[in-house]
């Protein structure tokens, strides 16, 4: 086999195109969500409700509920159960997301162990898989991607000014704890659609890597909204196309394209990029793209 024939052999195969189309969207997915997640200092919350879905995913069919409603429905009410207690301000929200989503991820794994199967299924929710992408996967992530440039695009500047200015958002008339349900429920859907490719332990690391890179690159908000969806449909690409050749998981691969475009970013721009990414909630340096006071109201 030549050179040439070995570099797209991998294009031959229907699965692997199914994998690259949706490795695309998975990585423009997180992507775009990440911008917000990192921008509100919430990194953690899309580790904890990877893990709190796995949970929904081994009881849905328990509950004779349809695997993807159920494990989105757990989804979002651990999401939800970790801002009401964190909003209880008895404890803080590191310890309320360790609570809630570890405790669902331990129930997931019980119930597989017990009920169900430790097999390839488990693997992939683990650390993701192309073998087993379906169509009906496509849609729905095809579907989660719809669905959250629709509600980013609709209530762009009520979600601008919650994240910039979540107290001054809230006296000036904006629904903020609405926004934030709502931003619960786009992750939800989002990690939800993702978790087959990238898989419960690595998911975080698409959400919050390329948003990083894109802080790095820019200080304007909505060219990083544009850069961290570019570079997360990019790294899926790469990632997924380098998994097959190297024969790796989907998930490890993607994610180690993305922490190989952060330290080329970081390289090439020096410690300036650096400085302005370790302040991703402060946004102070951060121009958003239209006054904020006046523009929801």
């Amino acid at each position: 086999m030549t050179l040439w024939q070995t570099v797209l052999d991998p294009f031959h195969y229907v699965f692997f195109q199914k994998g690259l189309v949706a490795a695309v969207l998975a990585g423009a997915l997180c992507g775009l969500i990440g911008v917000y997640v990192t921008l509100r200092g919430m990194s953690y919350i899309g580790h904890g409700l990877s893990h709190a879905i796995f949970g929904g995913y081994a009881a849905a069919p328990l509950l004779g509920l349809p695997v993807v409603l159920g494990a989105g429905a757990w989804g979002l009410a651990s999401a939800l159960a970790i801002n009401a207690v964190t909003r209880t301000r008895r404890i803080g929200a590191d310890a309320a997301i360790g609570v809630v989503t570890t405790a669902s991820f331990a129930l997931g794994v019980a119930l597989l162990t017990r009920f169900g199967t430790k097999g390839p299924v488990f693997d992939a929710l683990l650390f993701g898989s192309i073998n087993g992408v379906s169509s009906s996967d496509l849609l729905l992530l095809g579907g989660a991607l719809l669905f959250a440039a629709g509600v980013f695009t609709v209530l762009y500047r009520a979600f601008l000014f919650s994240t910039f200015d979540p107290e001054v958002a809230d006296v000036s008339g904006v629904p903020v704890r609405r926004m934030d349900a709502l931003l619960m429920l786009v992750l939800s859907v989002s990690i939800l659609a993702t978790l087959k490719i990238i898989g419960v332990t690595l998911v975080a690391a698409t959400l919050v890597i390329p948003a990083v890179v894109a802080r790095m690159l820019s200080n304007s908000f909505s060219r990083m909204l544009w850069l961290s969806t570019g570079l997360g449909a990019a790294a899926g690409a790469v990632g997924m196309y380098l998994s097959f050749q190297l024969a790796i998981p989907s998930g490890t691969t993607i994610v180690l394209v993305n922490a190989a475009a952060f330290v080329a970013v970081l390289l090439f721009t020096g410690g300036r990029s650096l400085r302005r990414a370790a302040g991703l909630d402060d946004h102070g340096d951060l121009r958003p793209p239209v006054p904020l006071v006046g523009a929801v109201r």
